[in-house]
């Protein structure tokens, strides 16, 4: 029954996978699809896309006229006059809104809605996948490398799926199901093992606490990792802009860099907020199964870098010079050193946390 049961979760992790990468790539197809979509809408109307131009000159700072703004709103530019006008005439609608709106109005096809479908139906089959492989080993599915990336996969996923509730991220899509396909092929390929029984000391109530809310906080970080990147690249494309450039593409209708470094932020601060308790509850199951809180055991101290490099761009958010591209990487290498982490050092040292299966 054990081994029917483990054969199945295999056979349908497979199929997840599979369906995963339909949504990478219809994700990716929606992205690039908008930005041909807005070229051609510049080159119907070449009046049109120079009061664009201006109007987008303005919304990264280039000091565009309020009332070429607001021209370029009754020409159909698509852009909040709010946006526009801000600090002129003092509209009421946030470009925060403005920017969401566009995303959400200005859909190439319909591939977009189709692709969240499909991304709910590669998490439901990934769910169905790794409640077969705890119900054949009869204990919760993350015991080593293997059943740790199939199940922090799927809570990253659920993060993602679950945040559209607040906030409309579908445009990380790609970046979410793209990393979910290439995890999951990683673990089948390089991490697999079979149903073994727990080792003594994973066998406590803090192996559900500690490494749930550890799989949940990486879910977030990973999230904002993503938007860090964004934010750079749209950086990029609005120093062009401000320097007088035409510059199309799907950028243009996300949010601004700022916008975007905000929204990176609230993700990191959860994720940071819940790594704290997972290393918090890490010691507390350390003093459980080995009589002390902390022994500088190789994986502790990483779980604890993890904590300073986070905590390090905390901080810098809030200092002076330290906004913009710096957080950002900050970020970037946050959630890098999250990555060697569980990829690395789980597999590659020596310790009392080898629990690789490998």
């Amino acid at each position: 029954m054990t081994e029917t049961l483990s054969n199945w979760s295999n056979i349908v992790i497979y199929i997840a996978i599979a369906v995963y990468s339909v949504a990478f790539l219809l994700f990716t197809l929606d992205f690039a699809g908008r930005g041909s979509r807005e070229a051609k809408a510049a080159q119907q109307s070449s009046a049109l896309g120079a009061t664009a131009r201006v109007r987008e000159r303005e919304l990264v700072g280039a000091g565009a006229p309020a009332a070429e703004a607001a021209d370029a709103d009754a020409a159909g530019a698509g852009i909040s006059v709010a946006r526009a006008a801000e600090g002129g005439s003092g509209a009421g609608v946030s470009s925060a809104a403005a920017t969401e709106t566009r995303w959400r109005d200005r859909s190439s096809t319909k591939l977009l809605p189709i692709a969240m479908a499909v991304t709910v139906v590669g998490w439901v089959l990934h769910l169905a996948a790794t409640v077969l492989r705890g119900v054949a080993a009869e204990r919760v599915p993350w015991a080593n490398m293997y059943e740790f990336w199939l199940t922090a996969t799927l809570l990253i996923v659920l993060v993602f799926l679950l945040l559209q509730l607040w906030q409309d991220l579908r445009f990380l899509g790609a970046f979410i199901t793209g990393f979910a396909t290439l995890s999951l092929g990683i673990a089948t390929i390089g991490f697999y093992v079979g149903v073994v029984p727990l080792q003594p000391a994973l066998q406590s109530i803090w192996l559900v606490i500690h490494v749930f809310v550890a799989s949940v906080s990486t879910g977030f970080l990973a999230l904002g990792c993503a938007l860090s990147v964004l934010q750079l690249l749209q950086q990029r494309r609005e120093a062009r802009v401000r320097a007088g450039e035409s510059v199309r593409g799907p950028l243009g209708m996300l949010p601004s860099s700022e916008r975007l470094e905000d929204m990176s932020f609230r993700m990191n601060v959860i994720g940071f907020i819940l790594w704290t308790f997972t290393l918090v509850a890490g010691a507390v199951w350390a003093e459980r199964a080995w009589g002390r809180y902390w022994g500088w055991d190789t994986k502790e101290v990483w779980t604890f870098i993890i904590w300073v490099v986070y905590a390090g761009y905390l901080h810098a958010r809030t200092t002076k010079g330290w906004r913009g591209s710096p957080s950002a990487w900050l970020s970037i290498v946050g959630f890098a050193t999250v990555l060697f982490n569980f990829g690395v050092v789980n597999v590659f040292f020596k310790g009392l946390h080898a629990y690789s299966g490998l």
